[in-house]
């Protein structure tokens, strides 16, 4: 069981009859001279990843095929690189140079294109000729399991010929129906769907550039004109960028995706460059640019209907929009979640009647002047401290009026407090569903003793269920 295995050959292995799975003593008994390196699969994928990012200058459809391969989904971007065959030169040519050999295959079906790729040498295969192409290949480029390619070998059944024309409703019976789906889908009979790995953008520009670049500012500049072009679309769409992706394709293959997200709905070409700028500063280390980028693509991957605004007559400035620019240029800095208010909660109890939500989602709601709206059973009772204790502080009480009175002194902080004057009740039930059946019940007191000073305090249950109740400070009045 732990024996190693092989798990990948090169072209030249895969001609000196080793096999994958096959063991690393049985191998070095056929060749004594092979060369094996451990495998580390955390690395091939990262790197298969970083191959898929790479490919995004073709198409942004761009899906993992196991862990050596790549569909690209080239449906309408073909033209823009000259068509399929130049685009698809043009890739094998691009990854040789960078080290890496690479075979691949055009077709109208992405199992056609797997199985030339793979076991053919024909790179454009026109929709007529699928039959013809796959006649004299293997089993084996139907992506059918080894198991069922060897139970087909021993019958006879090793090309794609012997089944292709066979009568159908033995093979299924015999072998299952995986053999007939995986052979249709190869001849384009069957739609196959293909699941990119990342999310296609909702508006894109790029810049194809002659000479890569690296400075800051010629990335900021090249930034500032695709958001122009991009501004055009999103005004067709009345709509307003949430969230833009800025990628940078650097010259060896590595790719660079930065993200900027916004407050409320932006078209606005100067300050989604603004953005990028702060944006930069925030990466500067993790940006390296090696021998320079050379090309830029800048991406709408969130958006949103954009309100109009009428100005007023006033002359004075927008607040909600100095607002807005603040909010995204700090967040683009120093990350999304930088920037809290305060907002009302659906709670009785005090300490759960407000919290904390980032400025970036709830933004919108004062930047396009729409009023604050509360849920069904929120509140704002009438009188609360200025200043409200996050958890509430034990006190002595010794003496207080029986059943529903107040304390007549009080031990706090190891100072002792007469009370002069005292407003309540204010019954707060628990809230059965996150403090369970057992919590008690709260009695709010207003006090104020003899030097002024007024607080806030309440007995923790009733006098029937306990002759000595705890009682706690919660807040503290101007």
């Amino acid at each position: 069981m732990n024996a190693m295995r092989i798990v990948a050959l090169d072209r030249l292995a895969e001609t000196s009859w080793l096999k994958l799975g096959q063991g690393i003593a049985e191998a070095r008994a056929m060749l004594p001279g092979i060369d094996v390196i451990p495998a580390d699969l955390a690395k091939d994928r990262r790197f298969l990843e970083g191959l898929a990012d790479w490919c995004d200058r073709y198409t942004p459809l761009v899906a993992l095929d196991g862990a050596d391969g790549l569909f690209l989904d080239i449906s309408g971007c073909s033209h823009l690189h000259g068509g399929e065959k130049a685009l698809l030169d043009d890739l094998v040519s691009r990854l040789w140079h960078l080290g890496i050999q690479a075979r691949g295959a055009v077709s109208s079906a992405a199992g056609l294109s797997w199985a030339m790729a793979r076991f053919g040498a024909q790179k454009i295969i026109d929709p007529d000729d699928a039959e013809r192409v796959l006649l004299p290949l293997s089993l084996s480029c139907l992506r059918l399991p080894a198991g069922m390619v060897e139970a087909l070998a021993r019958v006879g059944l090793k090309l794609v010929g012997d089944i292709l024309h066979a009568p159908r409703a033995p093979l299924a019976r015999r072998f299952g129906p995986q053999l007939l789906l995986r052979l249709d889908q190869a001849l384009g009979l069957e739609e196959e769907a293909l699941s990119p790995r990342l999310p296609v953008a909702d508006l894109s520009a790029e810049r194809r550039l002659a000479e890569p670049i690296q400075g800051e500012e010629d990335i900021l500049g090249l930034a500032l004109q695709l958001a122009r072009r991009l501004k055009d679309g999103l005004e067709e769409r009345a709509e307003g960028g949430r969230l833009f992706e800025l990628l940078l394709f650097r010259v060896d293959g590595k790719v660079f995706r930065i993200q900027a997200a916004t407050s409320a709905p932006l078209r606005d070409p100067e300050r989604i460059a603004n953005l990028y700028r702060e944006r930069l500063q925030a990466v500067h280390d993790e940006l390296d640019a090696g021998f320079g980028f050379e090309l830029l693509r800048l991406s709408v991957l969130k958006s949103e209907y954009f309100r109009q605004i009428q100005d007023d007559f006033s002359g004075a400035p927008d607040k909600s929009l100095s607002l807005a620019v603040f909010a995204d240029r700090v967040a683009a800095r120093l990350g999304p979640h930088c920037l809290s208010m305060p907002v009302l909660a659906d709670s009785h109890v005090p300490e759960r009647a407000e919290a904390l939500d980032c400025l970036s989602d709830i933004a919108q709601l004062t930047l396009n002047r729409q009023p604050f709206r509360l849920g069904p059973t929120a509140h704002l009772p009438s009188a609360r401290p200025l200043r409200l204790f996050r958890h509430p502080e034990p006190v002595d009480v010794s003496a207080a009026e029986v059943p529903d009175g107040a304390p007549e002194h009080f031990r706090w902080r190891r100072t002792l407090y007469r009370v002069k004057r005292a407003e309540g009740p204010e019954r707060i039930a628990p809230e059965w569903w996150i403090d369970g059946e057992k919590a008690s019940t709260r009695d709010y007191f207003r006090v104020e003793d003899a030097d002024g000073y007024r607080f806030w305090l309440f007995r923790n249950g009733f006098y029937t269920e306990n002759p000595h109740p705890q009682w706690f400070m919660h807040g503290i009045f101007a």
